[in-house]
Formats: structure tokens, sequence, C-alpha cells
């Protein structure tokens, strides 16, 4: 039997906490018609079925996840091309901060994303002409690459990824409020960046780096074998190199996902 044509291009970004990807994810959604964001921060478990590392309750790990209704969204949104109808988001009432990135800068990008989707240009084939025309759905994800959570690697069909180093992600974690999440306010327990965060992104993030340091330079040779896109610039980037980088990225992903 021969599955219904997809109606959504999906799009991995990820890093880890406060490496921008949300800020990103938001930033690509406004320049790219037809752009919506699914966050895997929707899809955690309530406050009590967290498994506890160190005496502390762990939300950042795969058994904190509900796996099973990420990937049953991911597959409604693979043949309908949007979100379920019911379903919700509390991470969009989360706030990030200022991209201190140019208006004329984030319109710009913007007319050559319009204009790449005008008739004769590649773009307009893959968001634009029916009936082959798919939408973009952004997943925004701390959790997408790595072998714990392979349930789901099956519907990335562009995976971008973000380095940080620990210094500037914990700076920008401690400047964070408190996160809205299914429960209510949560407050960050002390320590819990370092002992958890930190700690779980190493783990399953080090596969990605040569010698298996994620403060080092990314190992091109295992991310081409998986397809994963990684800014050059590692550590504490520009939100501006980023998006910039980000566009033309995933305009030519497109291109290759849409022509496989």
């Amino acid at each position: 039997m021969i599955p219904p044509p997809r109606k959504a291009i999906m799009v991995g970004i990820s890093g880890a906490s406060s490496s921008g990807k949300t800020t990103l994810s938001r930033l690509l959604r406004d320049i790219f018609p037809c752009a919506f964001i699914l966050h895997e921060d929707d899809f955690f478990k309530g406050d009590d079925s967290l498994p506890i590392k160190n005496g502390i309750k762990d939300g950042d790990c795969v058994e904190a996840l509900k796996v099973p209704e990420l990937v049953a969204v991911l597959e409604y949104i693979r043949y309908h091309g949007s979100l379920p109808e019911d379903f919700k988001s509390h991470e969009d009432q989360n706030l990030v901060g200022d991209c201190h990135i140019p208006v004329s800068i984030i319109a710009s990008l913007k007319a050559k994303v319009t204009a790449w989707t005008t008739p004769g240009q590649p773009g307009h084939r893959i968001l634009v002409a029916a009936p082959s025309r798919a939408n973009i759905c952004i997943v925004d994800g701390f959790l997408l690459y790595a072998p714990a959570i392979s349930a789901i690697h099956r519907f990335l069909d562009v995976k971008l990824f973000l380095p940080i180093n620990f210094s500037t992600a914990k700076k920008r974690r401690d400047d964070r409020g408190p996160y809205v999440t299914k429960d209510g306010l949560w407050h960050e327990p002390e320590g819990y960046f370092e002992r958890i965060v930190w700690s779980n992104y190493v783990r399953e993030h080090k596969w990605m780096f040569k010698d298996g340091d994620v403060e080092q330079e990314p190992d091109d040779e295992v991310l081409k074998g998986k397809d994963v896109k990684v800014i050059s610039e590692g550590g504490d980037v520009d939100m501006e190199i980023i998006l910039k980088w980000a566009v033309e990225t995933l305009m030519n992903e497109l291109e290759r996902v849409f022509d496989e």
C-alpha cells in the first residue's frame, strides 16, 4: 500500500538548553511561509512522573518525555500538514530573550525567502504550488538526534544543531525567569543546570563532537553520516549569524528533501 503524500516537511532544531533554538525557531517561523512550530517541551510528563537523578527531579532527559504522544503528533503532522486541532502548547507561553537582530536584517531575509518562493524559483514548487506543496513544521527540542530518542528520527527531514559552551549556556539559563509547564510555573532548584541539564546534554550529545568533548569542534564526518547540519562557528555565536546561516541552510535542505 502506497502511503499518502506528506503534507509537511519536518525541520529539527536542537541544541543544549539556552542555545537559542526556540528563538531561532520563532524567527524562522516568521520568515518562511506556511511554517509552524512543534515544541518538544510540550511533551514533558507531569512533575510527579519525573525520574530522580542526583536527588533532584530530572526534567531534561528522554525518560521525562511522553515519547509515544510525540510520535503520534509527528505522524499526524506529516500527513495533515498542521497541528492536531485539540493540541495546546504550554511552551508558547514562555518568553525568550531579545534576539538583538536589526529589523532590517530580518526583513531582508524574509524578502530573500519571498523571492525564492516566486513562480519559477525552487521554493515555489515546494511551499506554494499545488498539489505538491508542503508546510514546514519546525520541531524545537533539546533532545532530537540522540540514540535515546530514535523513535522520532524517521520524521526529521532536516536537522539543524546549535552548539554552545557551558559558560554561555549557564549565563543565559540563569537570566531566564520561571518556566511555564503543564503543572504551572516551575522555579529551577539550585544546581539544576550543572547536575541535570548540562550533565544530560554531555551524555546524549558527546557522540557529535571530536573526542566526545562538547566544548570542542563537532565531528564533521559523524554528523555528515547523520545528515545533521551544524553552524561552523560554535560556543557563543551572535543570533544574527545563526539566523543567516539557518535561512540559507534551510532553503538548500528543503530543495534536497523535496527532490528525494
